[in-house]
């Protein structure tokens, strides 16, 4: 989703891209997009100035000591920014597992996938050798696609549920709204297009007024009106409540995640030891 929006932007072109993969085949959709294609990460390292992490928090460490088995120390090295956008690993775990790495400039991110249309929403917090400059630079790449936003690295994991998965959470909705109007009897194509637009319309609304959304709900809500008895049938079935346990839930799991990978890493540190 970076890359396409990257790409659909004008912001890279096909032939700055190196990706690597454990098979080549799974890596078709970027030879479309006029990327190199490898599988050794270590030399994906060695020819880029900006290098994504996109692996599962889980292999995080085979991931690392694969490039360090593979990569070539350069006075390059200092200059290169990591992006981890491994849901839930902290930079302290990031930076040691990439310590083999001289002067190691690392953000963890975390955009979700609108990026892909140039709408996104991105959160990211520096790792310790990041100076305003590589800032600049990363905000640069991610505001292209989208807003843009340092955070604390505490805040990363709830946000990490509610912009991350938020996509999920709104198209899971979107899907029910297109339903009920199919229900009553509009054309599914047509729902489809009302509904989408009426959701921009609501969001776009909120970001340019700046009004609670609260406040915005009440200006549709008249009195006896059809729009208050559906938001009591939504009340009823604890709508609201059901998307903040979501967000609850799914802040939860991030955290597990990270701590799971946490515990891999450590085990394996003292298999070696």
């Amino acid at each position: 989703a970076i890359a396409s929006g990257l790409l659909n932007r004008g912001v890279i072109t096909g032939e700055q891209i190196f990706v690597s993969g454990p098979n080549l085949n799974r890596l078709q959709r970027w030879s479309a997009m006029g990327a190199f294609c490898r599988t050794d990460n270590g030399e994906v390292v060695d020819n880029s100035d900006i290098i994504f992490l996109c692996v599962k928090p889980h292999v995080l460490g085979l991931c690392a000591a694969q490039i360090k088995s593979s990569h070539v120390p350069s006075t390059k090295d200092k200059d290169k920014l990591f992006i981890s956008v491994l849901a839930g690993v902290k930079l302290n775990i990031l930076e040691n597992s990439f310590s083999f790495i001289d002067g190691l400039k690392i953000f963890r991110v975390m955009p979700n996938t609108s990026v892909q249309i140039a709408e996104g929403c991105t959160v990211f917090t520096p790792g310790s050798r990041v100076v305003q400059k590589d800032v600049e630079k990363l905000h640069f790449i991610f505001s292209a696609v989208g807003t843009a936003e340092q955070v604390r690295e505490e805040d990363i994991e709830a946000i990490t549920a509610m912009t991350g998965c938020g996509p999920a959470y709104v198209y899971t909705f979107l899907e029910a709204l297109i339903d009920g109007g199919v229900k009553q009897g509009v054309p599914r194509q047509m729902a489809t297009t009302f509904a989408a637009q009426t959701l921009l319309g609501a969001a776009k609304t909120v970001l340019l007024t700046r009004k609670h959304p609260a406040v915005l709900k009440d200006e549709v809500c008249s009195p006896g009106g059809a729009t208050i008895c559906g938001i009591h049938e939504l009340e009823k079935g604890c709508f609201r409540s059901t998307v903040i346990n979501a967000i609850e839930n799914a802040t939860k799991r991030t955290i597990e995640l990270g701590k799971k990978s946490a515990e891999i890493l450590s085990s394996k540190d003292n298999a070696q030891q």
